[in-house]
């Protein structure tokens, strides 16, 4: 492969990763900017707090439930279809959304967005590996995964245009910018070249033969896959109850307001996760030249950073402490994020990488939402959330020992295969 080609497949990865980070930032902020504009949306369609509280939950319940069958359509068939498709079809739910005059019309239009997001996050991370197979790949996902955390944090546009005009406008507007982004992406976007990308074409035939129960139990087969699953669920425990409770928890230990308390709690921890994402990828591709254990190494190397801050952040009553010990905790968590898929590829056949990240995605999703109302319980019982805050440390502790746990196993496994 000469030079010219070396530099054309590069220019394609980089710009593959562009678009997706796009995309990425309009799935998160669609489906978060609701929870921005709820007195504009209680105004309107009047609903109890438990009834808002279902639209947010029965989203993730049928996101997580979605996620590994999604994983596997992106397994079995073109990505790119697949993501584009995620887009328009959210875009067009947003938009519908934006149209809604009723608790139940609602209810209906996070469900559907539940499923149509779903398919997006597998598919998009398994076709950014097809392109970035080797010194790039860490920091390619944590570039992609940048994009959910800028998502995250537009969120405010929501209950800013819903102030300013109708809380329907925010979502006609940005379903619309959806729609039309998910048409640019079909002339933009495209699949790796299977042979360029170094992808053995025999398993890519294979790939159609294949079902989703015995995909399910290729996975399953391996050990070091079960660990990860164990520690995705613990680290999905942790980021949920830390972020979910973080301005209640600074609004009660440091007497501040709803609205400084909300400001804290993001605005110093979204541009600490972006800088955390970008550092803990590159300095993994950086590693990855003198030890093939990288991408599981400094992963733990930044929760072992991480625990204690979230430990002594539960127990300080000095406010700027608490901030610095949040953002040093949030900039060495994503240290996992930006990693997990290369560590996935790592563990489990290429042809099932996405249906894996699925299956990470429901248990996460589904044992964080868990976490939140374990919390919220016992909060009600007047537990301080203190306490919460040390036992997401001790789970962090957990986590370093599974990630060595599957290094370990990986030396095994190795050791077998060069013996024999």
């Amino acid at each position: 492969m000469n030079q010219t080609t070396n530099f054309i497949l590069s220019k394609r990865a980089w710009l593959t990763v562009g678009l997706l980070f796009v995309a990425a930032a309009l799935n998160y902020l669609d489906r978060i900017m609701i929870v921005t504009m709820r007195d504009s949306i209680v105004s309107a369609i009047p609903m109890t707090d438990a009834q808002f509280g279902l639209l947010t939950s029965t989203f993730l319940w049928i996101y997580g439930l979605c996620s590994p069958f999604a994983g596997f359509i992106a397994d079995r068939f073109k990505k790119t279809y697949v993501i584009i498709g995620s887009l328009f079809v959210w875009s067009v739910v947003t938009w519908l959304t934006g149209h809604a005059t009723t608790f139940e019309q609602l209810l209906v239009t996070r469900a559907l967005m539940g499923i149509s997001e779903a398919f997006y996050i597998p598919a998009a991370l398994s076709l950014i590996v097809d392109y970035h197979k080797g010194r790039t790949q860490s920091l390619a996902v944590g570039i992609h995964l940048a994009g959910t955390t800028v998502g995250q944090s537009l969120g405010f546009l929501g209950g800013w245009i819903a102030e300013k005009a109708r809380w329907n406008d925010a979502f006609i507007i940005f379903g619309v910018i959806g729609i039309v982004y998910s048409i640019f992406m079909i002339f933009t976007l495209k699949e790796a070249d299977n042979k360029k990308a170094n992808i053995n074409s025999e398993a890519e035939k294979d790939t159609q033969k294949i079902s989703f129960g015995y995909a399910m139990k290729n996975i399953f087969k391996e050990k070091s896959f079960i660990c990860l699953l164990f520690f995705w669920c613990l680290m999905g425990i942790v980021g949920w109850v830390v972020m979910g409770w973080l301005p209640t928890y600074y609004k009660d230990n440091f007497q501040l307001t709803q609205s400084a308390a909300g400001l804290y709690a993001t605005a110093y921890l979204y541009p600490a996760s972006i800088l955390g994402l970008i550092v803990g990828g590159f300095w993994a591709d950086r590693w990855i030249k003198t030890n093939k254990y990288a991408r599981i190494l400094v992963p733990a190397i930044g929760l072992c950073v991480a625990a204690p801050c979230i430990f002594i952040a539960g127990y300080t009553n000095i406010l700027v402490i608490a901030i610095v010990l949040f953002m040093v905790y949030a900039f060495c968590k994503m240290f996992v994020d930006s990693n997990l898929m290369p560590v996935l590829c790592m563990l489990i056949d290429t042809r099932y990488r996405a249906t894996g990240y699925g299956i990470l995605k429901m248990l996460a999703t589904i044992v964080g939402g868990v976490g939140i109302y374990v919390a919220g319980a016992m909060r009600d019982s007047q537990v301080n959330l203190g306490i919460m805050y040390q036992f997401a440390a001790f789970c962090i502790v957990i986590c370093v020992i599974l990630l060595f746990t599957i290094k370990k196993i990986k030396i095994n496994e190795n050791s077998r295969k060069s013996s024999t």
